[in-house]
């Protein structure tokens, strides 16, 4: 059943067992400003969907917001995997664990692992468009007029952001540090070099050059 903590601005979470049951589980598994992050992703997400009449599954958009950042986890960050990537394995494993579909896995877990990577999700089904979409929104503005001040104050009051700005970069900060060259040509690098002291970037033209190519 769906209850007012589940609907902001006419959108709705899913009233399923699935989406309960993951809902939990990043309650449980994340930190507080992961788990209200996540839910607004999820209605910025569903929002922005609605404002380009996109017609999307919304457990599957709202799975794929719920776990996108579930990889910041301090379990995760001796993997050696992007963040991204250990997100969506666990997504997947949560779908599968639950009989869904592999077509519908696919999606949760391409629109996971492609959520920091501007450019593609846009040109993809829309669960894959709109958790980007949902993450850019919430994260970096992108869009910020597109959805009205009323919208926007229903999704907060009901997921609050007190200082989020710095708190989501001190969680993207602790979450890759220890896996520094899964940055490499990807928006993170930008985290590091601001936040880590002595950290270097790749460099894809060295990288080139100083292949073993002779040529």
């Amino acid at each position: 059943m769906t209850t007012d903590l589940d609907i902001a601005a006419g959108v709705k979470v899913p009233a399923t067992t699935l989406a309960r049951e993951a809902t939990e589980l990043i309650r449980d598994t994340t930190s507080e400003l992961i788990y209200h992050h996540s839910r607004r992703v999820y209605f910025f997400g569903s929002l922005r969907g609605r404002e380009r009449d996109l017609s999307f599954d919304p457990e599957l958009l709202y799975l794929g917001a719920m776990f996108h950042d579930v990889g910041l986890n301090e379990a995760f960050r001796a993997s050696g995997h992007r963040f991204e990537v250990d997100s969506a394995n666990e997504a997947k494993r949560f779908l599968q664990a639950h009989g869904v579909p592999e077509d519908s896995v696919r999606r949760v877990w391409t629109a996971i692992a492609l959520h920091t990577t501007p450019g593609i999700p846009e040109f993809m089904e829309p669960e894959v468009a709109l958790v980007t979409a949902g993450v850019e929104y919430d994260v970096l503005g992108i869009g910020y007029g597109d959805l009205s001040a009323e919208e926007r104050e229903a999704v907060v009051a009901l997921h609050p952001r007190p200082g989020f700005k710095n708190r989501i970069l001190r969680a993207f900060t602790d979450g890759i540090r220890s896996k520094p060259e899964t940055t490499f040509g990807n928006v993170k690098a930008d985290v590091l070099e601001h936040f880590v002291p002595g950290f270097e970037r790749g460099d894809f033209v060295r990288t080139i050059l100083d292949s073993p190519w002779t040529e």
